[in-house]
């Protein structure tokens, strides 16, 4: 099933962090500009001309999130939105990170 078809579901304290593999598996699926940070975190930076548009970006993302339960870290400023991913509870990598960044990928291109 395509991560797009996905929904988050949340995970429990306990629960396996993907593996390497997995984690290799699930960043081949995302757009090429997302990267592995500290083998536990996705990252991706996006720009924009300008903060008025970085800003509907984090509120589009923001209700995404909402909608999804599941929370990304966002740092913004005037042109850029930098997003990380991770799941907390697991200290690590879990498939709702990646469904999370794939539909944020779709948010994006629909700008």
């Amino acid at each position: 099933m395509d991560l797009l078809e996905k929904k988050c579901i949340p995970c429990s304290i306990g629960d396996d962090p993907l593996t390497k593999e997995q984690v290799q598996e699930n960043l081949k699926l995302l757009q090429k500009e997302w990267e592995l940070v500290e083998e536990k975190k996705i990252r991706r930076k996006f720009k924009f001309p300008d903060f008025k548009s970085a800003l509907g970006f984090v509120n589009k993302v923001g209700e995404l999130a909402e909608s999804e339960g599941h929370h990304p870290d966002i740092c913004f400023g005037w042109g850029e939105v930098a997003i990380e991913l991770m799941t907390h509870k697991i200290n690590g990598l879990h498939e709702n990170d990646f469904i999370l960044a794939a539909k944020i990928d779709k948010l994006h291109r629909e700008l």
